[in-house]
């Protein structure tokens, strides 16, 4: 492996499907060399999702941002396979709202088979649609006192074993029998599959190889508590080899590769072992038979059956007990020409109803059907679909699309119907698998693929109007929406708070948009202004445990200064003599990230904090004090601005009855005793992570580490302090 030829490295490829020493050993036995087409088409499908989604989300987003009120238009997302995900839901969403019901009647027949029990029979023509033709046929059968025998029939029927488990069926059992979305059940396999109870849980194969050791994984199961006596039985007397199924090249099928208890895995984790279990002692145990009996009966002119089944052979249902034959009475014993007295003949009126959401398994089984997505993103762009608020789960794990996501299939039917069918991109993942066969040109499936969506682009952005035509229908305008809360700087009216997200400000005189900070609450900022565009300031918070700040509209959305970003606050503001700036109110370097300032809140009296204006550090001091401002003093030591505190008299720390006292919050003895470091419950997204703007102004730049003469950190010295050095 370590011998380079021509300078270049020599890579192999490792080949396994479980976790365990004898597989990994064999793996690296039996190094080979990495497939070249397969790397090539699993580029092109990454290349051509990337830049096929990139560029009709960024479009429609930024087309139908800022246009409704009560649209969330945060990300409106378009995706080669998650769209027509979504189509399959509205369909069937569609069927729902046209279908008409129609009323139908059916008639019921009951005999009695000996004293204590009667049969139900059911009615050979199933249901009719005409009330009189019903009613004909009930005067027909009504008078009749007998019903005689035709025929009578025993059949020994089998129930096959199920297919070995693929990932497919997998995801399917679990959003239809164990409540588990198949997102959440696919990364609770894959866990499963890390900690080496499970073979990899991503395959398309239902077919063992011949070679593969089906009594292994079997013995793993010998002394387990729930089915021990089962496995010992099938080891005993032979296992049954498991049926031939589909062979898709890439791994066998799920297997469990150790045995676990409910305590050992607990939870959901055990659920989806238990099923993984159960399954693949399912496919190598016998076929469940029973007999099927069926009786003919004549009534008058109408014949009618009766149906029932008794197990012989349990089988495969021993070990999985919901797929057993339901239990049914036994029926009489009888031959043709055999009579039974008539009970009642009535006509019963039903109405066809429409069919119900789809579920998260018919969805699964659709894609699988129609070539959307693999084993491996099935799970993903159903969970798209539902992050992007185009659908939301119900109860039965049924998907209801929202307004949005069916305003937005109708609009791509409107516009350009392939953009949601199955039909393309079923067509295009043929051609990324004959690239892995290395039967097409990579360059020519991209190239030819991505210039078909081109055209579709230029088609789509050029028709817009239509699916925009739609929205207006089902979404109310900006100017009709949200409730007044700020002045507008050029106008002096007042700007609409919008919540929906992105949540924004309006104005509907001036026909503009300010977008604010998300994930927190927004409030006017004691209707202050600011000094370069006259807006009034408004204050973000993400909640008494987190961090606030004013923030101006217009420079948030527009920067004043170079070192400002989109998007920021006061608190990042570099004006020099704004008393909401940086410039007045930040302190000194962050004690966690490199970039950020730490900055006084003027707001959050009494309770003062002090936090980071670009990561979510929070220190919490001076409870109770009356006033804190920030001197234009620095410290000796550290630099950082100097704090004027004036304490509330019957609780100051400070002695001798003192209330006054100004000190640096990192170096100040008194103040290092009253400063507690936290993290903000919730921060906005663009405030997790560091920038790269240095803070500024009045020496409030990073503490150097161990710098000759700074002070080291004491015994009692605050988690702040403690962070700084």
């Amino acid at each position: 492996m370590n011998q380079a030829h021509s300078g270049e490295k020599t890579v192999f490829r490792a080949r396994f499907s479980s976790i365990t020493d004898t597989d990994i050993c064999t793996a690296m036995v039996r190094l080979g060399e990495p497939d070249h087409n397969e790397a090539l088409s699993v580029d092109a499908r990454q290349e051509l999702d990337l830049r096929i989604g990139c560029a009709f989300t960024r479009f429609q987003t930024k087309y139908f941002q800022g246009k409704y009120g009560n649209l969330d238009s945060s990300l409106i997302s378009f995706g080669p396979c998650q769209t027509p995900t979504l189509g399959f839901c509205v369909e069937r969403h569609d069927k729902i709202q046209s279908f008409k019901p129609e009323t139908y009647w059916v008639l019921q027949a009951k005999v009695d088979a000996d004293k204590d029990r009667s049969l139900l029979l059911d009615w050979d023509r199933v249901r009719v649609f005409d009330r009189e033709i019903a009613q004909m046929f009930l005067n027909m059968t009504k008078l009749e006192k007998e019903a005689q025998v035709e025929t009578m029939s025993r059949k020994e029927k089998a129930k096959q074993r199920p297919l070995a488990l693929n990932t497919v069926e997998m995801l399917r059992v679990a959003s239809s029998s164990l409540g588990m979305g198949p997102q959440h059940a696919m990364q609770t396999a894959e866990r499963l599959y890390t900690q080496g109870y499970i073979s990899y849980p991503r395959t398309e194969t239902t077919h063992y190889p011949e070679s593969f050791d089906l009594k292994g994984p079997l013995r793993q199961q010998a002394n387990h508590p729930y089915w021990a006596d089962t496995v010992k039985r099938l080891l005993a007397e032979g296992i049954n080899r498991p049926r031939k199924g589909h062979d898709a090249g890439d791994h066998p099928p799920i297997t469990p590769m150790k045995s676990a208890t409910e305590a050992e895995l607990g939870g959901e984790a055990w659920r989806l072992y238990e099923y993984i279990t159960r399954h693949f002692i399912a496919t190598v145990s016998h076929d469940c038979k029973y007999l099927q009996s069926t009786i003919s009966f004549r009534i008058g002119p109408e014949r009618f059956t009766c149906t029932g089944k008794t197990v012989i052979s349990p089988g495969f249902t021993e070990i999985m007990p919901w797929q057993s034959v339901p239990l049914e009475e036994s029926l009489p014993t009888c031959q043709r020409g055999d009579t039974f007295a008539v009970a009642e003949v009535k006509m019963l009126e039903k109405q066809t109803s429409p069919p119900d959401y789809l579920t998260e398994a018919e969805l699964i089984t659709l894609m699988e059907k129609h070539g959307i997505g693999t084993d491996a993103s099935i799970p993903v762009h159903i969970n798209n679909i539902c992050q992007r608020n185009y659908v939301v789960v119900e109860s039965g794990r049924r998907l209801k699309p929202t307004n949005l996501g069916i305003v937005l299939v109708h609009g791509y039917y409107k516009i350009d119907a392939e953009l949601v069918l199955p039909t393309i991109r079923s067509a295009v993942e043929k051609q990324l698998n004959l690239i892995a066969q290395g039967k097409a040109d990579y360059r020519q499936v991209l190239g030819h693929t991505l210039d078909v969506f081109k055209r579709k682009f230029h088609y789509f952005v050029d028709s817009i109007a239509g699916m925009d035509e739609l929205m207006e229908v089902s979404f109310s305008p900006l100017a009709a929406t949200g409730k007044p809360l700020s002045r507008c700087g050029k106008c002096h009216r007042f700007m609409k708070y919008i919540q929906a997200k992105p949540s924004r400000l309006h104005c509907s005189h001036c026909d503009e948009t300010y977008t604010l900070p998300q994930n927190g609450t927004i409030k006017l900022y004691k209707e202050l202004r600011c000094p370069l565009d006259d807006f009034e300031l408004v204050l973000w918070s993400s909640g008494s445990r987190g961090k606030s700040y004013p923030l101006c509209p217009y420079c948030s959305n527009h920067p004043p200064f170079r070192d400002m970003k989109k998007g920021t606050g006061c608190n990042e503001c570099t004006h020099p003599t704004c008393q909401h700036s940086l410039s007045m109110l930040g302190i000194g370097q962050c004690v966690e990230c490199e970039s950020g300032v730490l900055v006084l809140d003027p707001t959050s009296g009494p309770k003062w904090r002090v936090a980071c204006n670009r990561c979510n550090v929070v220190a919490h001091c001076f409870e109770n004090a009356h006033r804190v401002r920030v001197s234009a003093d620095t410290c000796s030591t550290c630099e950082a601005a100097l704090l004027d505190v004036d304490f509330n008299k019957a609780r100051s720390p400070l002695p001798g009855d003192g209330t006054q006292h100004t000190g640096c919050v990192f170096c100040d003895p008194v103040f290092q005793e009253l400063v507690e470091l936290k993290h903000a419950a919730s921060c906005h997204p663009m405030h997790r992570g560091p920038g790269r703007r240095q803070g500024r102004g009045r020496g409030r730049g990073r503490r150097p580490a161990g710098k000759p003469g700074t002070r080291r950190p004491k015994d009692k010295m605050s988690a702040l302090a403690a962070y700084f050095v």
